[in-house]
């Protein structure tokens, strides 16, 4: 998640407007709700001294609210918790095991993740009986969904283009009719 979905995220989260926190933090006038604007939408980035005052603010780590670095246990520990955040990725245990699981009260978000995590789970599986070998697993995961043959996806046309072809059939319809 990015630094101004984050900022957003927590700022709802404490019940304040754009306007508040940029007060908080000093700005002034109309500067303030504009420049919390700017960070939200990512215009701006927020200077690390900023980003610490808007943490004391919300009450977290200025981790919280930064793009982790998965390169550190730290950083993924915050990367988890923004995933629990935005897709309720929840930790849990099953016969004395640590597990990620997703939350089915999310909906949508449940229903389009679990099948992510299924053809991932069954690729997973498929190396582990040695079905495919680790260079197809990994192949499978650094091109996904590219390659994930496990769901059938339509494309489906814009609106626009939907809408244009609608006319045109309309149009030869009616000529047709003349005839």
């Amino acid at each position: 998640m990015a630094i101004g979905q984050r900022i957003k995220f927590f700022r709802n989260r404490k019940g304040m407007t754009q306007k508040n926190l940029g007060e908080l933090l000093g700005f002034l006038g109309k500067t303030s709700d504009v420049r919390m604007a700017q960070y939200e939408s990512e215009a701006r980035v927020p200077k690390n001294d900023l980003v610490k005052e808007m943490a004391q603010i919300f009450d977290v780590s200025p981790r919280a609210l930064t793009v982790p670095n998965i390169d550190s246990y730290l950083g993924l520990m915050h990367t988890l918790f923004a995933l629990e955040d935005m897709y309720g990725l929840k930790i849990g245990e099953i016969d004395g095991e640590l597990c990620l699981h997703l939350d089915k009260s999310t909906g949508m978000t449940y229903a389009a993740i679990f099948d992510m995590f299924l053809a991932w789970q069954t690729e997973a599986a498929r190396l582990g009986n040695g079905e495919i070998t680790k260079e197809e697993y990994d192949e499978w995961r650094y091109k996904y969904p590219q390659l994930d043959t496990s769901q059938h996806r339509a494309k489906v046309p814009s609106q626009g283009l939907s809408d244009m072809l609608v006319d045109a059939f309309l149009q030869e319809e009616k000529k047709n009719k003349k005839k």
